[in-house]
Parts: structure tokens; C-alpha cells; sequence
């Protein structure tokens, strides 16, 4: 993606001899394709980044998903999917109300026997020293809250489940048969095992252990039914999201072969709108290129070679017709040999080691057929399939 948006910029730096109107409408256009290729990008992102965590990889980014650069866009193709994902869901609305609907019943049938069983427990004869708070400070227990370090009390527990203290709420039974435990721990932790209350607190213990015994597979069961559904509702909206990705997927695909027509065409405009190179600039730009290093006479020939697939070379001989070359192949060397000479100029005023005029012709011309054949053989692995 990104080649894709630097590729159309490129291209149109050098075009010098455009008309300023046209100039100004194919910027226009190529600033508008910059935006679509990034925002395409952040798309590919999204996808890839679906996939992979799905497959427990990294994502493509390094991070967690959420793609930051460049929030707008970014947000845009997560809404996308989620919005999706959202749409596939609520085609089954009356379906998952019905489910809520029957776990909610089926969990306040036991917190019902939960509490059935709790009220046999606390109608017991020596319930009563723990149905409501320790007095702490009326019975002078200065040690207490270093001891017990979580307080509690059987009437605490009934004020939450009969939704009184709507903030500690119990969300299931295990919450309550662990608070009731707390109860009694409590008070055989804080009490000697000689005195009545741990005597009574280990006898309430044992019965609501045994109680809950008899409880216990049915919460287990349901425990159970509940993971199940979870796991369905789960593998529901992961396959709606697949399939908003996978139809995010398609609609990027179907853009991005657009964005590639438009930007043949607007390459076509340039190319029209380019003046025509005379021949003596062909002659000086033929030159231009026999002098260039064997690096850049590899990036010049990488040039030609974008603009025109069928263009070969090997390493021995290039055969370079300069006639043969579209305006905008020709437009793009010219600046690219300039700025090479440019270069190279510089480099020799601060490297005294630099190639001379008087280097040996036949090293450099082994050097350039290195070169060449360096570039061939790159190119060759390109076409291969």
C-alpha cells in the first residue's frame, strides 16, 4: 500500500513542461489517490490484524487493535466491522431475549432454594450471635478487625440478595455460599475452639455444608449451561465479524483495483500532457545515462522497466531505444540523471577516493556489466512464477 500511494507522486514531480491548469488537475487528482490509498491501507490492516489474532498471532501493527494512526480512518473500517457484526447479530433479537430470559429464571430458581436453604440454617437455635453485625466497639473487641479481615453477617448476606444493597448485589449462588462460609470462619478464626460461639459457628458450618451438598449439582449444572451458551454466543459473533471482514475484504480488494485503474489513467494524462523531449535532449539524457554509477544505472533501468514490462536486458548488452520510451519514462530519467549527477558531484568533493575522469575504461566497464547482471538476474526472479 504504501509504494502504491508514493508511486502516483512520483510520477508527476517530473513533469515540468505541463500546462499549469493541467498541473494543478492531475495534483488535484493525485492527492485525492494518496488519501485512498491510505485509508485502503488502514483497511488491509484491519484485515490482516483479524486474522491473525484469531490465529493467537501478533498483529500487524504491534499492537492490540486498535489502530491509532490516523484515527478517522482507522475508526472508520472498525465501525465498518462492527457494524456488521452488529447487523448479523440482531437478525435473531427475539431469539437472544428468550435465552437471557431463561438463565435469569433458571438462576433465581437457585437463589429460591439457595435461600430455602439459608432460612433452615438461620432458624436454628444458636443462629442468632451471627444474623447481624459484630459489635465490635460494645463488646470491646479491639483486636477484632485485625484479626477478621472481611467482616460479615447472615443478615448482610439476606439484605443482598434480596436486592436491598443494589451495589454488592450477588451475581450467582457460589458468591453467596461463600460469604455464608465467611460467616462462620469468622468466628471460629476470632473465637478459641473452647468457646460457645466457635462450638456453635462449627456446628451451623457442618449442617450448611451438607445442605449445600445436596445443592451443589444443580449449580453445577447450570454453571455449565450457561459456559455452553457463552461459548455459542461467542462463536456467533466471531463468525458475524468474519463475515464483515470477509466482506470488507472483497469491497478493499474491488478498491484497490480501482485505485490501480485510475492511476494508469492519470499516468496516461501526464503522459499526454507531457511536451514532447527533443532529440537533442535524448542525446544528452543517452549520455547522462552511459555516465552514471553502476547503482544508479540499475535504479534507471529499474525505471524504464516500470513503464514498460516488456522491456529486457542482460548483462552483457542493453539495447535502449531512446525514441521507443514514453514521455513520462523519458521525463523521469532526465530528473533521475540530474539529481545522479548532482550526487555524484558531491560525493567526489568530499571523498578525494572518489572515480576520477581518468579511471581505467575497462574497470568501469566490468563494473557496469556487473551491474547489469546483478539487475537481470533480480528481474528474473521477479517474472519467475
Amino acid at each position: 500500500m504504501a509504494a502504491s500511494s508514493t508511486a502516483a507522486p512520483e510520477a508527476m514531480q517530473h513533469l515540468p513542461e505541463v500546462e499549469e491548469t493541467e498541473a494543478e488537475l492531475i495534483n488535484a487528482q493525485v492527492d485525492d489517490l494518496i488519501l485512498k490509498a491510505d485509508d485502503l491501507e488502514k483497511k488491509v490492516i484491519e484485515v490482516v490484524n483479524f486474522y491473525e489474532k484469531k490465529q493467537g498471532g501478533v498483529n500487524a501493527k504491534g499492537t492490540s487493535v486498535p489502530i491509532k494512526d490516523k484515527a478517522s480512518g482507522a475508526s472508520h473500517s472498525t465501525n465498518a466491522v462492527n457494524n456488521g457484526a452488529s447487523t448479523s447479530n440482531n437478525k435473531q433479537p427475539a431469539e437472544g431475549a428468550h435465552k437471557d430470559a431463561a438463565c435469569s429464571k433458571r438462576m433465581q430458581d437457585l437463589m429460591r432454594q439457595f435461600g430455602n436453604m439459608l432460612r433452615q440454617i438461620t432458624t436454628h437455635k444458636w443462629a442468632w450471635p451471627f444474623m447481624q453485625p459484630v459489635d465490635v466497639e460494645g463488646l470491646d473487641l479491639h483486636d477484632y478487625y485485625e484479626i477478621i479481615k472481611k467482616p460479615m453477617d447472615i443478615g448482610t448476606i439476606q439484605n443482598r440478595m434480596e436486592g436491598k444493597d443494589e451495589v454488592n448485589r450477588y451475581k450467582n449462588v457460589r458468591e453467596i455460599y461463600a460469604d455464608v462460609r465467611l460467616v462462620f470462619k469468622n468466628a471460629m478464626r476470632y473465637n478459641d475452639e473452647t468457646n460457645d460461639v466457635h462450638v456453635m459457628a462449627k456446628t451451623l458450618l457442618e449442617k450448611f455444608e451438607e445442605k449445600w451438598l445436596q445443592l451443589l449439582p444443580k449449580v453445577i449444572e447450570e454453571e455449565t449451561r450457561q459456559k455452553e451458551e457463552e461459548a455459542l454466543v461467542s462463536a456467533n459473533i466471531m463468525i458475524a465479524q468474519e463475515a464483515s471482514i470477509s466482506r470488507l475484504a472483497r469491497e478493499t480488494d474491488n478498491e484497490l483495483c480501482e485505485l490501480s485503474l485510475r492511476l494508469k489513467e492519470l499516468r496516461q494524462m501526464a503522459i499526454e500532457s507531457c511536451r514532447k523531449m527533443t532529440s537533442e535532449e535524448k542525446r544528452k539524457l543517452g549520455t547522462g545515462l552511459s555516465n552514471l554509477s553502476p547503482e544508479d544505472l540499475n535504479k534507471a533501468l529499474e525505471i524504464i522497466a516500470q513503464d514498460n514490462p516488456n522491456f529486457q536486458y542482460t548483462a552483457e548488452e542493453v539495447d535502449l531505444d531512446m525514441d521507443a520510451q514514453s514521455e513520462l519514462t523519458l521525463w523521469r530519467l532526465k530528473f533521475f540523471v540530474r539529481e545522479a549527477h548532482e550526487r555524484q558531484t558531491r560525493n567526489n568533493n568530499n571523498n578525494n577516493n572518489s572515480a576520477t575522469k581518468g579511471d581505467d575504461p575497462s574497470k568501469r566497464k566490468k563494473e557496469i556489466c556487473d551491474a547489469l547482471a546483478k539487475s537481470a538476474k533480480k528481474r528474473g526472479k521477479k517474472q519467475s512464477p
